[in-house]
């Protein structure tokens, strides 16, 4: 079993085997706050933070007959002791957040995290409900928008689902531009149906433009930075200049919605194919943007 899982596991274990859904993502988001490398990163949502990588495995431990679900909580099914399971470090954490926080109800956690935590109620449905003026203008503060045109680019390498999203959120992104040839993954929420979805739950348009990605046969044998450049001396020559239609596509993208980014897998720009594309982009007619690599 995944050690995040035993983390939730173990969560619910201290509170008497069941959470509500809302409180069991708000506990667990104090949680990670208290550790050095997080389990689980969150992106602000309806109800504030939220991960979708904890609801996946919350999914998954459901199937699994690990946990019980209904349509508010979550409760745990086995009676495996989680507790001793855990590092101590992050049983001591735990504890901490079931002393502090183990007696408000979900509306109080919510505005808790709504006070403190301004960002990640940027995106809630209820934010105006259980703030004050005062409280909902920090909020408002707190929600990244700029009006200035920029291409951006961005790499899902070594980042969870939901750091990538922020990502694009505190840099104001409207549309992400999917330019693998196959939008596949084996990382969580990488595939292009999921990353779809997710993004456009966040109001992000997601758009697929497979011709002007890199065949995976290309892209075998890269074991150095040479590898790379002779890949993308390859690419400069026979994608970039077949490709100007889908490039210009792009461009008008970015003329229309101000802020877009182009993302394919690798966190080094300089390893993947989007700086050529990017740069290939910059040449165009009418081209007086920023680029950003984010």
């Amino acid at each position: 079993m995944f050690y995040r899982r035993k983390i939730i596991l173990a969560l619910l274990q201290l509170f008497d085997g069941q959470l509500d859904k809302i409180r069991l993502q708000k506990l667990l988001f104090l949680f990670t706050l208290k550790q050095t490398k997080t389990e689980y990163d969150f992106v602000p949502y309806k109800y504030g933070c939220y991960s979708y990588s904890a609801k996946a495995d919350l999914t998954t431990m459901v199937s699994k007959g690990l946990l019980g679900e209904s349509q508010k909580y979550f409760a745990k099914m086995d009676k495996v002791d989680y507790l001793k399971l855990v590092k101590p470090e992050d049983l001591k954490h735990l504890q901490s957040v079931k002393t502090e926080y183990g007696r408000m109800s979900a509306n109080t956690l919510m505005k808790h995290t709504y006070i403190n935590y301004p960002f990640y109620a940027t995106r809630s449905e209820v934010a105006a409900n259980i703030l004050n003026k005062t409280e909902l203008e920090k909020v408002k503060a707190a929600k990244p928008i700029s009006t200035k045109t920029v291409l951006f680019t961005i790499g899902y390498e070594g980042i969870s689902l939901e750091e990538y999203l922020v990502r694009l959120l505190k840099n104001d992104v409207k549309v992400l531009v999917d330019v693998r040839n196959n939008p596949l993954s084996m990382k969580y929420g990488f595939s292009k149906s999921l990353l779809k979805r997710y993004c456009e739950s966040l109001s992000i348009k997601y758009i697929h433009i497979p011709e002007v990605g890199i065949q995976s046969a290309q892209r075998q044998e890269l074991n150095s930075q040479a590898d790379y450049d002779k890949l993308f001396t390859i690419y400069r020559k026979q994608n970039l200049t077949t490709t100007k239609k889908a490039q210009k596509d792009i461009l008008d993208l970015l003329k229309e919605n101000k802020r877009i980014a182009l993302t394919c897998f690798e966190a080094n720009i300089c390893q993947c194919h989007r700086k050529h594309l990017a740069e290939a982009i910059e040449t165009l007619p009418g081209f007086e943007y920023k680029v950003e690599h984010i």
